[in-house]
């Protein structure tokens, strides 16, 4: 999986611990609005789960848009962008990350959707 290269050291810091906070719940809604529709960013699937029974996919993609189990341990940073679940006799990752709109590198700002392509991943564990 490849992973977005990091944008410029602090492109993108809060002032306050209100701005903060309003970034930060920003970009879960931004997450949460690619995870429950499908349709604001990409989604891919690793090879793996490509291989999956047609039904199967349909029900990993169903759980994701309806993940709502976020814990201060799966979710450290408040953004809704990474879940596991469980599929069969298979433990499925999925992950938002937040690139530029070239797809090259992170995004300058993840909270703002005009400077950010979101792309969710969805691998089975054995593949990370």
């Amino acid at each position: 999986m490849k992973t977005p290269k990091q944008a410029k050291p602090g492109a993108h810091r809060a002032g306050s611990l209100e701005e903060a906070i309003d970034r930060v719940n920003r970009i879960a809604a931004l997450n949460d609005a690619l995870r429950r529709t499908m349709i604001t960013g990409r989604v891919m699937m690793t090879r793996g789960v490509a291989c999956l029974p047609r039904q199967q996919i349909a029900e990993i993609l169903e759980a994701i848009r309806t993940y709502d189990d976020f814990t201060p341990d799966n979710d450290p940073y408040g953004e809704r962008d990474f879940g596991v679940i469980e599929s069969g006799t298979h433990t499925i990752y999925w992950k938002i990350d937040c690139y530029d709109l070239d797809l090259t590198y992170g995004s300058p700002d993840p909270a703002d959707p005009t400077v950010t392509r979101r792309v969710l991943t969805v691998m089975l564990a054995d593949e990370y």
